[in-house]
């Protein structure tokens, strides 16, 4: 869940997950009189709870009510930049998931209560699915009187079709599990099937459509975790008869409350009530505002500042994905009129990591010595000081099963600022000095001021940076190309769900390096890809999460192709009119849900 990638998450993970994802107190600028009352690495482990699976009354709409909630108004939502990607098959990070959760649907979708504790209810679907032949057989039936924004019966061809689209060419940013899972691990899907546009389905033996109402999955292993990743917006509806293919982005079709009224790239979108959308039919969502005008470029300062001032239209406004400015931290901390009443926080999934571009950076040593030098302290304080995130010891993050908060390789424990006499003997060992390296970060602040404090550590071990600033809206589409032109570039990384599988697979297997995919590093080592393929295999949890343990400590040890810097926390901030707010452990920001206009 990459920033993330959703892949929450968690979770993803998460999600994660992806993920991702970050909040309160004493670092970077907001005081060190402020008390640190962020969240913890047991929040953390909190959030990584077995995930339960519904049944059909679980998943029988209308959702339970939000207390107090009230019908009518239209929210504000801030953002940052633009939504990369409105395709449903497209979307894999955390800003699509939040505006997916508005006007998209799927097969399952997670149920949440008050403390966090996610259950997988069927959400086009009757319930979270009924397995068969030991795992390998899982069968959906639709519910009744489903339509899309156009009025359109939603039918079990409209979910063939989603699927099978899913391996055409033009789809290069979203989820490859199912497609993974149902023909082929790595990039050889596509090799057992070119997609709906050759005018062929999957075979029946794979993805069978007996009736308008039945969908049933055949794979090859055993897929318990199906319900949990069918939940993930790369897997939501896009019907068949309205499908533009390569131009969805363009003009996509809704299927949850809200649908797009008006769309103005790179600067605002206006959602509106979808009349076809049924709440009985839905369990999980609600259509409280009459709709949500989202106005992006507003900066986490921007954000801040206008949502504590809570003046005029700011009292019916929110963030998405924006975070608490590091910079206003204390003016927020401090106020209690402000602090649990207009804020939410949460343990966010995400792990930020410095990634090397193994194609270039080939030296290990080189990839050591930057990883010892990295300010991890000062890069997450930009972030949002303590309320924002803490510094990371591991790829792996405190939300995911089989994290080892005592495993500190790069000893972050005692030099969380970075260790840089150690480092610079790596670099004189290697004879490293001078060496140039292109760094690339986004176009935002915190991104920016990061930019300035990894390069500047990593020019005092004798590196000579060249930095490279993108557009942080197509971020992950440009250091997801193979051949990006960069040596160093973060990236932020949640689970899809509560598993490691969702983490080591997607980030580190060598047969998935293909422009668009999650190996930002291209790691391709012959025994993590064979460990990969192994573990996967694994159904026993237990045993599966010390595998991906061992693996994490091979892949950190033995080749480093990313270095950890911090993990995230989320500290968000509201308009005083605004009701409903709570932390989602699925999308590690607010519930998108639950809001109403208090009046």
């Amino acid at each position: 869940m990459s920033i993330f990638r959703n892949r929450t998450t968690t979770a993803a993970l998460v999600a994660v997950a992806a993920g991702a994802l970050t909040l309160t107190a004493c670092g970077g600028g907001s005081g060190s009189s402020a008390k640190d009352n962020s969240k913890s690495k047991e929040d953390a482990k909190s959030q990584s709870k077995p995930v339960q699976i519904g049944d059909a009354k679980a998943s029988t709409g209308p959702a339970a009510e939000v207390p107090g909630a009230k019908a009518g108004g239209t929210a504000t939502v801030y953002q940052e930049a633009d939504f990369s990607h409105l395709d449903p098959g497209q979307i894999y990070v955390s800003d699509g998931k939040l505006l997916s959760r508005l006007i998209y649907r799927g097969l399952t979708q997670y149920s949440e209560d008050d403390q966090g504790n996610l259950t997988v209810v069927g959400d086009l679907a009757t319930d979270a699915g009924k397995v068969s032949d030991g795992g390998k057989t899982w069968t959906y039936t639709l519910k009744s009187g489903l339509k899309d924004e156009n009025g359109n019966p939603i039918n079990s061809a409209d979910i063939r079709h989603t699927v099978e689209r899913l391996y055409a060419t033009y789809i290069t940013d979203g989820p490859t599990y199912l497609q993974q899972w149902l023909s082929g691990a790595g990039t050889t899907y596509r090799d057992a099937y070119a997609g709906p546009d050759k005018g062929k389905h999957l075979p029946d033996s794979v993805l069978e459509t007996p009736d308008d109402k039945t969908v049933v999955f055949h794979f090859k292993d055993a897929q318990p975790d199906l319900p949990q990743m069918l939940t993930m917006p790369g897997y939501s509806l896009v019907p068949e008869e309205t499908d533009t293919k390569e131009k969805y982005d363009n003009d996509p079709v809704s299927s949850g409350p809200y649908k797009i009224a008006d769309f103005k790239p790179g600067k605002s979108m206006k959602l509106v009530k979808n009349t076809q959308w049924d709440p009985k039919s839905d369990s999980v969502r609600h259509q409280y505002v009459d709709g949500f005008n989202i106005e992006m470029n507003h900066d986490d300062e921007d954000q801040t500042k206008t949502l504590l001032a809570d003046q005029g239209d700011a009292k019916n406004a929110m963030m998405f994905t924006g975070q608490v400015a590091t910079t206003q931290l204390q003016a927020v901390v401090g106020d209690k009129s402000v602090m649990g009443k207009r804020t939410i926080e949460g343990y966010a999934p995400y792990v930020w990591q410095l990634n090397f571009n193994l194609d270039r950076v080939k030296d290990k040593k080189l990839r050591d010595a930057i990883t010892l030098a990295l300010p991890a302290s000062s890069v997450f304080k930009a972030d949002g000081g303590a309320y924002g995130g803490e510094t990371a010891n591991s790829l792996m993050s405190p939300t995911t099963p089989g994290y080892d908060e005592k495993y500190d390789p790069f000893n972050r424990a005692k030099k969380p600022n970075g260790d840089i006499e150690a480092a610079k003997k790596l670099i004189e060992e290697g004879g490293f000095k001078g060496k140039k390296l292109v760094y690339a970060y986004g176009n935002t602040p915190v991104r920016q001021q990061q930019a300035v404090l990894i390069a500047d550590a990593l020019e005092k071990i004798g590196l000579d940076i060249q930095k490279k600033e993108i557009d942080s809206a197509t971020w992950y589409e440009q250091v997801g190309k193979v051949k990006n032109g960069y040596d160093l570039y973060m990236t932020g990384w949640g689970q899809d769900w509560p598993s490691a599988s969702t983490v080591f697979p997607p980030l580190y297997d060598g047969t998935t390096i293909q422009d668009g995919a999650s190996n930002y590093s291209h790691i391709n080592d012959e025994h993590v890809n064979s460990e990969i393929a192994r573990i996967v295999k694994i159904t026993d949890t237990a045993q599966a999460t010390k595998a991906w343990d061992a693996l994490n400590k091979y892949i950190t040890e033995k080749v480093n192709p990313a270095a950890p810097i911090y993990y995230t926390k989320v500290f968000q901030i509201f308009g005083s009119n605004i009701g409903g707010i709570r932390y989602s452990s699925d999308s590690s920001y607010v519930d998108v849900t639950r809001v109403f206009l208090k009046k």
